[in-house]
């Protein structure tokens, strides 16, 4: 078991499908961590292959500090955030994905933020795309000021990767139950539109491995993002967060980031690099 008078109150989940090949470099990065966090919970969403012998070796190998959890159907992302947060027993939850990674120094600084800021329901921080999978993780960091985001800041624009984003564990919005495209955005957007204070920290803290469209996982099937996307803005006006006409002009302007988006895609592969 970690040490647990060298930990933060921070439970940290990570949603796992067949990914036997990456989650080793994950949960390195939370070992490695300064300020460790008091769990760590892999959610196995039904993998069907090795994945599930590699969480529970892991298990094994950090008990008492890693707790493995098996679903006995495939729901995606969204579900297995949730199994995980239902599961934790520590008042912070932090996100991680199993193919992408934290810089040392992540959980120190957004702990330590959150705990001197009482009011901030989540907060998040900038990342880094890296190519090469086994680069170091340590680079130097540069911390500016932090800023608040507001509800039109993340409602024309997501601000936040999964990675980054830690949050108090007992507010009462959940992840959208079965939705495998932008259910993260849907979250945080529901927790700002319900007036709570949310904060990007100007530093970066995280690593993906991947480019946040056009590429390799789920966020390779851009029309889909789109249609979430969409759906979001529903599902806000239907709860009261969004007028008619506002959520109008943000579905259009969700098809107008489509066709850019695409129109990226198709110069990156006629260029060679996608």
């Amino acid at each position: 078991m970690m040490g647990q008078d060298l930990s933060a109150p921070v439970s940290v989940v990570i949603p796992c499908y067949r990914c036997s090949l990456t989650i080793g470099r994950a949960l390195a990065s939370v070992v490695q961590q300064s300020l460790k966090p008091a769990e760590v919970i892999l959610i196995d969403d039904a993998s069907g292959d090795e994945t599930w012998n590699v969480l529970r070796t892991m298990e094994s190998t950090y008990p008492g500090w890693v707790r493995a959890i098996q679903l006995k159907s495939n729901r995606g992302a969204a579900s297995a955030r949730n199994a995980g947060w239902a599961a934790a027993r520590q008042p912070f939850i932090a996100f991680l994905d199993a193919d992408d990674a934290w810089h040392p120094e992540k959980i120190a600084i957004q702990y330590e933020y959150m705990k001197r800021h009482p009011q901030v329901v989540l907060s998040g921080h900038q990342h880094r795309v890296l190519t090469q999978m086994d680069a170091r993780l340590e680079w130097m960091l540069g911390q500016g000021a932090e800023k608040s985001i507001h509800k039109w800041q993340l409602l024309l624009e997501n601000q936040f990767v999964t990675p980054s984003v830690m949050l108090r564990a007992d507010i009462p919005q959940r992840f959208a139950e079965g939705r495998r495209y932008m259910e993260d955005r849907l979250l945080w957007l529901e927790i700002v539109c319900g007036g709570a204070a949310v904060v990007l920290l100007n530093v970066d803290l995280a690593a993906t491995y991947k480019l946040p469209y056009g590429s390799a996982g789920l966020s390779s099937n851009l029309w889909q993002m789109a249609r979430s996307d969409i759906d979001n803005y529903r599902v806000l006006r239907r709860s009261g967060a969004l007028s008619w006409l506002t959520s109008l002009f943000l579905m259009v302007f969700s098809i107008l980031k489509f066709v850019r988006r695409m129109g990226l895609v198709l110069v990156w592969r006629t260029s060679g690099r996608g």
